[in-house]
């Protein structure tokens, strides 16, 4: 009984601990631009040479046409 007795307030004080009045205010931020990270030369060499390989294919391509019109 006097383990009840100390048991109830104690819980009575992490109950009403653990309870909020109101929720925290939900705040719109703008989005932010994404951060530098270090990888990000990486993606951009990665980026350019993708680049770089579309214009030798589309240069390899117009050298097949021309060989292929010569009748090569």
């Amino acid at each position: 009984m006097k383990f009840m007795l100390h048991a109830a307030p104690i819980a009575a004080l992490l109950l009403a601990a653990c309870s909020a009045d109101k929720p925290p205010p939900v705040d719109q931020k703008p989005a932010t631009p994404a951060q530098q990270t270090v990888f990000d030369t990486q993606i951009k060499s990665l980026q350019k040479a993708k680049d770089v390989q579309k214009t030798v294919d589309k240069q390899d391509e117009a050298t097949r046409k021309a060989v292929d019109d010569q009748g090569g």
